[in-house]
C-alpha cells in the first residue's frame, strides 16, 4: 500500500527522540508523504513545518495560526503568512478554525483570526485545513460566508449532519485514530457516508494513537491502522482505501505544489 499521512505534527517535542527511526518506520509502512502542520507554538514563529519540509523530501508543509494561538496574531503575522504561502513546499493553510472547548483565546478573537486567514488563503488559492471543536455552527457559518475553495475537515469527529454540511461546502473529511476507538460508533457511522472522492486519512501525531497503539505516542506509520479500520467500516479493502486517499490528497494539494514550483522527487509526476 502507498499511504499519505495528511496531518501530523512532526515538530512536536514528543516525536523528537528517535525522530529518524520514526520516519523510517513510516516509510517502511508505505507512507510516501507526510503533511506536517505549521502552527507550532504560534506567532511569531510561523515556519516550523517549512524547516522540516526543506530538509526532508517526503514531507510537505502547511502554515497558519491555530485557534489556541489566535491572540498572538498581529499585522506582522498576516504579512509573514502572505510571504510563506509562496514557499515551494507549502500546500495548505492550517490548521485554522475555532476551539470553544479550551477557549485559550477569546472567541471573538478566534473568529476574527479565522476570517483573516481565510482571506489570505483565498488570495493564493491554497486549500484550508479546519480545526473545529465544540464550534460546528460558528465554523460552518464563517465558512459559508467567507470561503469558496477546497478544504479539509481535520480529524473529523462529527456526525451525519456535519458530514452533509462539509460535503455541501466541497470539503474533504479526514479521519484519524479516533475512528478506531471502541466507543466511536457514531463516528464510524459518519465515516460510511463519505464518498470515496472526499475521504482522507491522518494520524494527528503525536496525538490520538489508534487501536492497537492506544497509550503510545502516535506516529505516521500508524496511519495504516486507520486505513484498515476504514476498510472494515466501509466494506472495502485496505489497499483500495489507501489508494483513494492517496489520490485524493494528490488531487487536493498538487495544484499548490505546482503553483509554488516544487520539482523534487514525487510519485505525482
Amino acid at each position: 500500500m502507498r499511504l499519505v499521512d495528511s496531518h501530523c505534527h512532526l515538530d512536536h517535542e514528543n516525536l523528537q527522540p528517535g525522530f529518524d527511526a520514526m520516519l523510517n518506520r513510516a516509510r517502511e509502512a508505505g507512507v510516501e508523504y507526510m503533511l506536517t502542520i505549521g502552527t507550532g507554538g504560534g506567532p511569531p514563529d510561523l515556519e516550523c513545518a517549512i524547516r522540516l519540509a526543506d530538509r526532508l523530501p517526503d514531507v510537505l508543509a502547511t502554515i497558519g495560526v491555530h485557534p489556541h494561538d489566535a491572540a498572538k496574531a498581529d499585522a506582522q503575522t498576516w504579512e509573514q503568512l502572505r510571504v510563506l504561502t509562496h514557499h515551494k513546499k507549502v500546500v495548505a493553510f492550517g490548521e485554522i478554525g475555532l476551539d470553544y472547548h479550551y477557549d485559550f483565546a477569546p472567541r471573538d478573537v478566534q473568529r476574527d483570526v479565522f476570517v483573516r486567514q481565510l482571506e489570505i488563503a483565498a488570495e493564493t488559492k491554497l486549500p484550508i485545513m479546519i480545526h473545529t471543536r465544540e464550534a460546528w455552527d460558528d465554523t460552518f457559518e464563517l465558512l459559508e460566508r467567507h470561503w469558496k475553495g477546497d478544504g479539509i475537515m481535520h480529524c473529523f469527529t462529527g456526525g451525519p449532519a456535519e458530514v452533509e454540511r462539509s460535503l455541501e461546502l466541497g470539503f474533504h473529511l479526514s479521519f484519524g485514530g479516533v475512528v478506531t476507538f471502541p466507543k466511536a460508533d457514531a463516528l464510524r457511522e459518519a465515516a460510511r457516508l463519505v464518498p470515496d472522492n472526499r475521504l482522507l486519512v491522518e494520524t494527528d501525531a503525536p496525538y490520538l494513537a489508534p487501536v492497537p497503539h492506544r497509550g503510545k505516542t502516535n506516529e505516521p506509520a500508524f496511519v495504516a491502522e486507520t486505513v484498515r479500520k476504514l476498510a472494515a467500516i466501509r466494506d472495502d479493502t485496505p489497499e483500495h482505501i489507501a489508494e483513494i486517499t492517496f489520490h485524493n490528497f494528490r488531487h487536493l494539494c498538487l495544484h499548490a505544489v505546482e503553483l509554488n514550483g516544487y520539482t523534487g522527487d514525487s510519485p505525482w509526476r
